[in-house]
């Protein structure tokens, strides 16, 4: 018993008039999955009429086994003299070892049908992490200064999306899920994998928090294409595939963080604003001890506004304070407060160096503005120290007796 093709081309409203008596499913939805079609008697006779439509599978069963298939659109004849057809396009081989070992526990040894298989891509099917789940998150980096390399922020995400599946191998499908159902429908298949589902969600998750995607936390729903082309290529749904079914995509619509990652991603960012106004901070404090070396006159006041920085700044530069750039700065601080003490000790050391002569005789210190003897103020003349004479400050000899002045 077997097929025979009777025609080529689709099935459409010509072949819908001509094959009225023929046994056909005219209309499988996106959630019929399967469908048992037989006659009143439940045996299909002699040169019975078989449509198949595009993107269907019929399978012939017969008195507990199958004895042919297809999965090429067409019009069919079921001739029992003949053997089976198998030309079944993608499915051949599948059909083949069918047809040679398959049946079904629990069916009944006296059933003649046609079981029709939507072989079109099932969409909107809904899924949701139950739990979250974790993602390595690229677009907060932390910088590992002993490495010297990057590491993404761990978080944890609850996704919401929808993904579409389509059955692959309609010969599995049937011995390990649909049975000979009158109908099977994707709610039942949805229900029963939803575990399964989950677990390729969560390969494909952690792919794409890997170096080679790198794929933000936020921008996930805009890698539905990415998601398309990783599922051919890691094939995440291998134990799936196990039922005759195979994941074609997921489309992630919403991402949303749990409230200790969205508090993790807050302190990242205000720790990155820190860090950047430590790096300002640092800078301002290297150019105050630049002018003060430059400026000895003004190093005290140099570190005075140095110390006024760091109260501003308060605990966000005490970190920075204690880093290896405030050790290197350590050593100018100490020999700038020792040039100025120097500086200091020079200064008092030139001003008792220029003292002055009264005319009363008496030395007075070059800052005294008064004798300290007669109380006369201080003359810009110099006085001689032999004969008391005033001589210009220029000279270097008096005027008078020609003492060294």
């Amino acid at each position: 018993m077997g097929l025979i093709k009777a025609a080529v081309s689709a099935v459409g409203t010509t072949m819908h008039d001509q094959w009225k008596e023929a046994i056909r499913c005219e209309n499988m939805q996106n959630d019929i999955l399967m469908v048992k079609k037989t006659t009143p008697n439940g045996v299909i006779s002699n040169k019975s009429t078989i449509i198949v439509a595009p993107g269907q599978c019929a399978i012939i069963y017969d008195n507990g086994r199958v004895i042919d298939a297809t999965a090429e659109e067409g019009v069919y004849t079921f001739d029992e003299s003949s053997t089976p057809s198998f030309f079944a396009g993608q499915f051949g081989d599948v059909f083949k070892e069918m047809w040679q070992r398959f049946t079904y526990n629990g069916a009944s040894a006296k059933q003649q049908a046609v079981f029709f298989f939507n072989l079109k891509e099932i969409i909107d099917n809904k899924f949701g992490t139950p739990a979250p789940i974790p993602f390595q998150d690229w677009s907060h980096p932390i910088p590992n200064q002993m490495t010297n390399t990057i590491t993404p922020l761990r978080v944890e995400i609850k996704c919401f999306g929808k993904y579409t599946f389509k059955i692959s191998n309609p010969a599995l499908f049937m011995n390990t899920l649909a049975g000979t159902a009158d109908v099977y429908k994707k709610d039942e298949l949805v229900e029963q994998l939803r575990t399964e589902v989950m677990a390729v969600f969560q390969n494909i998750t952690n792919e794409l928090g890997t170096e080679k995607y790198k794929v933000p936390v936020l921008e996930m729903p805009s890698q539905t294409d990415e998601i398309r082309k990783m599922m051919d290529e890691k094939v995440f749904d291998a134990k799936i595939r196990e039922r005759g079914i195979e994941i074609v995509c997921f489309a992630v619509e919403s991402v949303t963080l749990t409230d200790e990652s969205e508090k993790k991603i807050d302190d990242y960012e205000l720790s990155s604003n820190s860090y950047m106004q430590q790096g300002r901070m640092v800078g301002a404090y290297s150019n105050a001890v630049e002018d003060a070396a430059k400026n000895a006159n003004g190093a005290a006041n140099g570190f005075m506004g140095i110390g006024m920085m760091n109260m501003a700044t308060g605990s966000m530069t005490s970190g920075a304070a204690n880093g290896p750039w405030n050790q290197n700065n350590e050593g100018s601080r100490m020999d700038l407060r020792k040039k100025e003490n120097n500086e200091t000790s020079e200064e008092k050391k030139s001003e008792n160096e220029e003292e002055w002569n009264c005319e009363c005789g008496n030395v007075n210190p070059g800052k005294a503005k008064f004798c300290s003897e007669c109380g006369k103020a201080k003359t810009s003349k110099k006085i001689c120290s032999k004969c008391k004479m005033p001589n210009e400050s220029t000279n270097k000899f008096c005027n008078n007796c020609g003492e060294k002045l």
